[in-house]
């Protein structure tokens, strides 16, 4: 894995959600997910009740996360994306406790997870300088 795509990784362990982006018949698609990293990899957590996960299985996927609400007075700012192919997952059970505590409901539907597996090829990070404040 390329130096980019291990730092966006390292970043993306920061955070806990972020957002897949692919196409839909060929339209723009964003979707939240619930992240954590495993082995140099992006684990994905969604709502089975969304569908997102069919239109990221199996396909490539942008995902990206930021540290932009949730910076520290004088910590920098930096937002990452990793792109890759994207398949369905079966966790183990210590990945999935990692998750942490899955909602109650997701658009007034039973939650249901979902998850899904990114093979990091590529990563970009852009990040302020230490105290730089906001973009």
């Amino acid at each position: 894995m390329p130096s980019d795509a291990q730092l966006a990784v390292g970043l993306l362990g920061r955070t806990a959600y972020g957002r897949a982006a692919t196409t839909l018949r060929a339209l723009p698609f964003l979707a939240f997910a619930r992240h954590i990293v495993a082995d140099g990899r992006v684990l994905l957590r969604m709502p089975r009740s969304c569908g997102y996960h069919r239109v990221c299985a199996g396909s490539v996927v942008a995902y990206g996360a930021d540290n932009l609400g949730s910076a520290a007075p004088g910590e920098s700012l930096w937002t990452v994306q990793v792109v890759g192919r994207c398949e369905t997952y079966e966790p183990s059970p210590a990945e999935i406790d990692r998750f942490g505590p899955a909602p109650g409901r997701v658009d007034g539907e039973p939650f249901e997870p979902v998850y899904l597996r990114i093979e990091p090829r590529f990563g970009s990070v852009s990040m302020t300088e230490e105290g730089a404040g906001a973009l």
